[in-house]
């Protein structure tokens, strides 16, 4: 039962993650290279805020979705002036600072020691120590984020993105401000990565910067383009295939020495079908050009 509501509570937090980065690629048509980097930081900003000033899970939680939001203004100001491929190589730029940082810093962020013992969440003197409570709070939270970008997609700020999404050209000659819109969609989407980074490094208790490197963007994002963007069935059909195949295939019984190379294999292939024959995803409406 433990290890069910294990793979429920990487769902909460991966499904966040998958929302959040479908607003930049599917409501913006921005492809960003950096999403794990937010997820750190609102990992390491919360788990500081607790460790060092005491404080509880949920102001860190607040606070830590200030500063991902203030640091991807910083960034998205210079770096949305680029377009494709140059926006791309911005935000794989950014995501390697952030890792640098994180591993170099020692001083602060324990580099490559990582943080233990980090505080479970808590509010009025009841403690989150167990995966039955621990899932009811991701779920919780998760429900809320849901809701949040639902209203927000369905606000005349989500139908603006979409104008811009679909051609930028024509969204300025209809009086949209497109820098603005793409700073805003930056920030609420760095803004909303920091909630899963807090989720996780309170249900793991122990954070350190291999948890966030590029290769943790790039599966962020190939969560989003195999389930589909442009609306919010796609993240969450994509975040249930990537999350859930790898754990069903160890149940096939293959021998354990080549168990782990065979489940890559199946799984790379069934990635290779899907992207040939459904290029925008299992429940997808956009197809990134």
């Amino acid at each position: 039962m433990n290890y069910l509501f294990h793979i429920l509570i990487m769902l909460c937090i991966y499904g966040i993650l998958a929302l959040s980065l479908n607003l930049l690629i599917g409501y913006s048509g921005l492809l960003s290279l950096a999403h794990a980097a937010f997820y750190g930081i609102g990992a390491y900003a919360s788990t500081l805020l607790m460790v060092k000033l005491g404080l509880n899970f949920f102001p860190a939680l607040i606070l830590g979705i200030f500063i991902s939001g203030s640091l991807a203004l910083l960034i998205a100001y210079p770096s949305l002036r680029l377009k494709g491929d140059y926006f791309v190589l911005a935000s794989l730029g950014f995501q390697l600072i952030v890792f640098s940082i994180l591993y170099n810093w020692i001083g602060l962020t324990r580099g490559p020691y990582g943080i233990p013992g980090i505080p479970r969440p808590t509010i009025f003197g009841f403690e989150f120590n167990s995966i039955t409570s621990y899932f009811i709070l991701s779920a919780g939270i998760f429900s809320l984020v849901f809701v949040f970008i639902r209203h927000l997609c369905q606000s005349p700020f989500g139908r603006a993105l979409k104008s811009l999404r679909e051609d930028e050209i024509a969204a300025r000659v209809m009086g949209k401000n497109v820098p603005l819109l793409k700073v805003w969609t930056f920030i609420i989407a760095g803004g909303l990565a920091a909630i899963s980074g807090a989720l996780y490094a309170g249900y793991v208790t122990y954070i350190d910067p291999t948890s966030f490197t590029l290769d943790e963007s790039i599966f962020i994002i190939t969560i989003v383009l195999v389930g589909g963007s442009g609306n919010l069935k796609g993240p969450l059909a994509g975040v249930l295939f990537m999350i859930i195949l790898p754990e069903a295939l160890r149940f096939i019984g293959l021998p354990d020495t080549i168990a782990p190379n065979v489940r890559q294999m199946i799984y790379g292939l069934l990635l290779i079908l899907l992207m040939r024959y459904r290029p925008q995803g299992l429940a997808g409406e956009y197809r990134l050009e």
